[in-house]
């Protein structure tokens, strides 16, 4: 290795030849002095931001690590109260269901619908080949959902109340409606008006229509719905039960032989409320069925084939 040196002042070179270890360490001031002065420099870099590391830096991050523990916290409080929220409002839906299963079956039940053609305590049959998979509620579009149930519950509710009300009604008016006859088999062994007396031969004056099935023990039924207000023997009608339906109307039943209903029992339309008999003034098993508008006796025919429209 040669060094060249130049005298500035009078421009004459002087060349020096080294070798052997003194060329190495020429070598290693040239080379290794820039890594050593880069390494010290890095080092003395990094002792002096360890200062500001440990200092002002730690405490912004501990304040950053809080604040964020913090609003972690106000996230969890958050979604704490949105599903109490949900909860109750859930419980609300459930208690609606609840009633419209109630007012549904009411409704079944007093239209005389076909035993489980409305099926309340089972789920509704639903499905599809659901090829297309779509991804789930997030909280908005669930209150939203919410939203929509409870208006539509709402809606059916008070639809459905409606409902059940023009049906009680309808029911209640068929209830009271007088129409039918007393004995659901049977024909009518002696019709309304003059006819000759069955023990005198004499004509006389029949108030009702008697109906008969041959034998006794058939059952009797009411015409309509109403409050009882004989049931015991009457003199020549023998056991008799006599029903007040309102607006006027009075139905008797007669000649039987048992009755099953007391004076003041609210009874409904077609309730069994006695069998036939033959007691009082009477030749055979028959009913003998009156009614009275206001009082006065009319011919039971007319109610007998009356419909309610």
């Amino acid at each position: 290795m040669k060094l060249i040196l130049i005298d500035q002042h009078h421009g004459q070179t002087k060349t020096v030849v080294l070798k052997g270890w003194m060329k190495g360490v020429l070598s290693f001031c040239f080379l290794g002095a820039p890594v050593a002065l880069g390494y010290f420099g890095f080092q003395f870099s990094v002792l002096h931001n360890g200062n500001l590391i440990s200092s002002e830096s730690t405490q912004t991050w501990n304040q950053q690590i809080k604040d964020q523990a913090s609003q972690l916290d106000g996230i969890k409080e958050d979604s704490k109260q949105q599903i109490e929220a949900l909860t109750i409002r859930l419980a609300n839906l459930q208690a609606k269901l609840t009633r419209l299963d109630a007012v549904g079956e009411r409704v079944t039940r007093i239209a005389g619908l076909d035993e489980g053609e409305f099926d309340f305590d089972s789920l509704v049959g639903v499905g599809g080949p659901g090829d297309r998979q779509l991804s789930g509620y997030t909280s908005f579009q669930l209150n939203v959902a919410i939203e929509q149930l409870e208006r539509k519950l709402e809606d059916r509710e008070n639809q459905l109340g409606i409902l059940e009300e023009l049906v009680s009604d309808r029911q209640m008016e068929s209830d009271f409606f007088i129409g039918g006859k007393p004995l659901d088999s049977g024909w009518v062994a002696s019709g309304f008006g003059q006819r000759p007396d069955p023990f005198t031969g004499k004509l006389s004056f029949h108030s009702g229509i008697d109906f008969t099935s041959g034998k006794p023990g058939a059952e009797i039924n009411t015409v309509a719905a109403g409050v009882v207000t004989w049931s015991g023997p009457k003199s020549r009608y023998g056991l008799t039960v006599e029903v007040n339906h309102g607006n006027g109307f009075v139905t008797r039943y007669s000649h039987a032989e048992e009755l099953f209903v007391g004076v003041g029992d609210l009874v409904r339309k077609g309730q069994n409320i006695a069998l036939v008999g033959s007691t009082g003034r009477s030749t055979g098993p028959h009913v003998h069925f009156e009614i009275y508008k206001n009082g006065r006796v009319v011919d039971p025919t007319v109610y007998i084939n009356r419909t309610l429209r």
